[in-house]
């Protein structure tokens, strides 16, 4: 498993201190991007919580789930939260070590008071000494909150003087990214008041031990959700429901539950494929999300409905112009940056899914639009890496792709096998593609055709720029396997 080594440089420890008038939260933060460029300590806020236990507990949620792996726990999963500023409001995300769970905690204008809000991302230091500090948080006292070095420190920071070293998988890279681009395919399913939010989601079985048995789907049914045993119209899939735990940090301030996930038209009883699926508790002046993969142990790394976005020059070449129009927006507009550009809608929708895998755009799904952010990864790395892409681009440059017509032959090694197209979808004969039938993206074959034929018919790529963003809600792939 490919992985590189991530360095969180930090000035000093983020730390929760007593103020003349009242306390102050201050988070150190690493390199990261600004509209100005690199820096290695960015200031994005300094000014006052209007909720401060809530924004505490909160944050916390999201360093729960930063610290945590939820399949294969003993392995050790430890990594600083991401903070991206958007002018407008703060945004934290933490996504698990088993690469299954991703936290979002957007502090809205609402939530802050006293202070701007600066545009651009980075690391922040959330500690342990700082986490038992904001555990015992109490009482309704003021709370200044700054993200960034203050004054005094930026004229005389001279180093830093807190290294974190972290190892970062590829898989891991692939799947924080790949996580906004299949929620840009949920739609909301339920909504539920504070009452019944705390009701339902304290009912929920805390352990792994119902996990392995298969998918919880839960059903609306008048303002609560209730169990069902197969993926009815309507009804969403809850994939290892202790995988929400960390909600139960903010339940005492929710004012209400949002679910949102994938259509779904029914299917064949218990044994149904489950889906992915994302949670959101709203908060006075924030939002706290969990977005949980299909199983505990299935990330969201094999995600592969955007690999034949990933496959096409034409796809790069329109994300690399898109990306230079972004400006730190909360809400991104794709009429916008079409009418900007000279794209068209879809193929500015296109580019946006390549740049949600690459880490550099968020999606927020209650305001069901994309956010500019730059995750302080190297996520390209994790697309030039990605095991299928590169198993394609290899049987391309190999000569291993024969196309006659609407069907094509693939040798793998000393195998043959057939891809066909069915209706613009790419059928093969691998044993990828009968125990999948396309719901985890193309197999590597079918890739491999999709390529082959763009370079020797350029129109194909224009064909399928609509396809692409349709593509997005296929499901992950198992977070531990290899190459398919």
């Amino acid at each position: 498993m490919t992985r590189s080594v991530q360095a969180f440089a930090y000035s000093r420890p983020s730390a929760l201190e007593s103020a003349g008038d009242g306390r102050l939260l201050g988070l150190e933060t690493a390199g990261g991007l600004t509209p100005g460029g690199a820096e290695a300590h960015p200031r994005f806020f300094s000014g006052f919580l209007t909720s401060p236990r809530t924004a505490a507990r909160g944050l916390l949620a999201v360093a729960d789930v930063a610290a945590t792996r939820y399949y294969q726990r003993e392995l050790r999963a430890s990594l600083d939260p991401v903070v991206t500023g958007n002018g407008d409001r703060l945004r934290f995300e933490s996504f698990s070590g088993c690469c299954g769970v991703y936290a979002r905690l957007d502090v809205l204008q609402e939530g802050l008071d006293g202070g701007e809000t600066g545009h651009g991302t980075t690391n922040v230091d959330v500690n342990n000494p700082l986490r038992e500090a904001l555990s015992r948080l109490g009482g309704d006292d003021p709370l200044h909150l700054r993200v960034g070095p203050d004054e005094l420190a930026v004229t005389t920071l001279d180093g830093a003087v807190v290294e974190k070293r972290v190892p970062l998988p590829d898989r891991w890279l692939r799947g924080f990214a790949e996580a906004q681009v299949v929620s840009a395919g949920f739609d909301l399913r339920a909504e539920l008041t504070a009452a019944e939010a705390v009701r339902f989601l304290r009912s929920l079985p805390r352990s792994s031990g119902g996990a392995s048995r298969g998918a919880m789907w839960v059903v609306p049914a008048g303002r609560t959700l209730r169990p069902t045993t197969r993926p009815v119209p309507g009804a969403v899939c809850l994939p290892g429901p202790e995988r929400l735990a960390a909600l139960q940090r903010v339940l005492r301030q929710a004012t209400g539950l949002r679910v949102y996930g994938p259509p779904v038209t029914g299917g064949a009883g218990a044994g149904a494929a489950a889906t992915a699926s994302a949670w959101e508790v709203t908060l006075p002046g924030m939002r706290l999300t969990l977005t949980l993969s299909p199983e505990a142990a299935r990330g969201f790394s094999g995600e592969g409905g955007v690999l034949e976005a990933l496959a096409t020059d034409e796809a790069a070449e329109d994300a690399e112009l898109v990306s230079v129009l972004l400006a730190w927006e909360p809400l991104i507009d794709p009429a916008d940056l079409a009418e900007q550009s000279g794209l068209t809608v879809a193929r500015v929708r296109a580019a946006l899914t390549r740049l949600g895998t690459a880490g550099r755009v968020g999606y927020d799904i209650a305001d069901a639009a994309y956010f500019h952010r730059e995750l302080p990864y190297d996520a390209d790395r994790a697309e030039r890496h990605n095991p299928r892409l590169v198993a394609a681009r290899a049987l391309v440059s190999a000569g291993a792709v024969r196309i006659d017509g609407a069907s094509a032959t693939v040798a793998s090694g000393e195998q043959r096998y057939q891809v066909r197209d069915a209706g613009g979808a790419l059928n093969c004969t691998c044993q990828w593609w009968a125990d999948h039938r396309g719901t985890r993206g193309p197999c590597k074959h079918a890739l491999a055709v999709r390529i082959a034929k763009r370079v020797t018919d350029p129109q194909d790529a224009t064909q399928h720029g609509a396809a692409q963003h349709r593509g997005t809600t296929a499901q992950a792939a198992p977070a531990e396997g290899g190459v398919r």
